[in-house]
């Protein structure tokens, strides 16, 4: 028990949400240490990594014919295994500087990954050898739905009904959780870069105008709804003004954007998921949809910020929704937790091990 407590000391554990939009990285001891866009920039022919995170994403849009910049997931899997690799390295690499700092020699850590549910098997390996090629030591996989419940604080393992919906970037994961399993899932390739594509598509159609994806996710971010905002019924709408190039003589073009058609553009992709979350009900036991009814339905990931996200699901499906405490952060948090807890761990691990 002594020679176990000391071994746990001195492994190094870390959870990664290795997200399509962000990256988020949280030690053991520390909380979230990293929280960066899942943005790489190389050089074209040499492959040389120059900048990771947020100084890659910088560059996105506006880097010259030499310099690629790459989002190393799409829907939620490795799109370039390489890009993804070298983005894990660093962060690893990042978190044991850290720890040389302090003068601490700590091996290399034990990893546990979030991913969706709905990945295939060679997605799965795809994402363990990255890990595992990055200087993690051993790689645990674990379903989104599954990570963000346990990071909301939902007890699991008990014989008792949860449901619990993660819009990210590339993937919305919607599950029903029971007895440390999901009873049903789905994983949905709708999520926030669709919504903020169709932003993109709005403003082309509506004003021919083309927007960059950087400037539409800023308009998403600033005056995004899904439900009518108090200030709308007053006749003063949030509003953003943005700049891209007119379609009519390729000039630069100002546009001032408001909530009200922002929400127009994207209510299309909301109503997808929406459709999902009742499709989910509609097949739960009746006994799991009576605890669901009791405790709620949780939003976790970046699209639960969305304004009154929230509000709207709870009209359309009649159950109190709530969103988690930092959703950006409930998978990471549920990877951490997985780690600390053996038991949990074979319960709730996809695949993982040992190199």
């Amino acid at each position: 028990m002594i020679l176990e407590k000391l071994w746990r000391l001195a492994t190094l554990d870390v959870g990664i949400d290795l997200g399509t939009a962000n990256t988020v990285v949280h030690v053991r001891g520390k909380g979230v240490v990293i929280k960066q866009p899942s943005v790489v920039a190389r050089q074209m022919k040499s492959k040389e990594i120059l900048a990771i995170g947020d100084e890659a994403k910088k560059m996105l849009g506006k880097n010259p014919a030499n310099i690629e910049v790459v989002r190393p997931l799409r829907d939620g899997v490795i799109a370039d295994f390489d890009a993804a690799e070298a983005m894990l390295k660093h962060y690893i690499v990042e978190v044991h500087e850290y720890y040389k700092g302090l003068g601490m020699k700590i091996p290399r850590p034990r990893v546990a990954i979030g991913i969706p549910s709905g990945v295939t098997e060679v997605e799965r390996r795809a994402v363990q050898e990255a890990a595992l090629s990055a200087g993690a030591r051993a790689a645990f996989l674990v379903e989104e739905p599954m990570a963000a419940a346990i990071g909301a604080g939902l007890q699991v393992q008990k014989p008792e009904g949860h449901m619990v919906c993660d819009i990210g970037g590339g993937t919305s994961e919607i599950g029903v959780i029971s007895l440390g399993g999901l009873v049903l899932n789905r994983s949905l390739r709708v999520a926030g870069d669709e919504l903020t594509e169709s932003i993109m598509n709005y403003v082309r159609l509506k004003y021919n105008m083309l927007l960059g994806e950087s400037t539409a996710e800023e308009v998403k971010i600033a005056v995004g709804s899904a439900y009518p905002l108090k200030r709308e019924k007053e006749g003063n709408p949030l509003q953003v003004v943005v700049r891209g190039r007119s379609l009519d003589n390729g000039l630069p073009k100002s546009l001032k954007l408001d909530s009200v058609e922002i929400r127009e553009a994207m209510m299309p992709v909301i109503n997808q998921i929406l459709s999902e979350i009742h499709l989910i009900i509609e097949e739960t036991p009746p006994d799991l949809v009576s605890d669901i009814l009791e405790k709620g339905l949780v939003m976790a990931g970046g699209g639960a910020l969305i304004r009154n996200i929230d509000k709207l699901i709870s009209e359309q499906t009649g159950m109190p929704v709530w969103v988690t405490e930092n959703p950006l952060e409930a998978v990471v948090r549920g990877c951490a937790k997985v780690l600390e807890d053996d038991k949990l761990l074979s319960k709730v691990r996809v695949v993982g091990g040992l190199r």
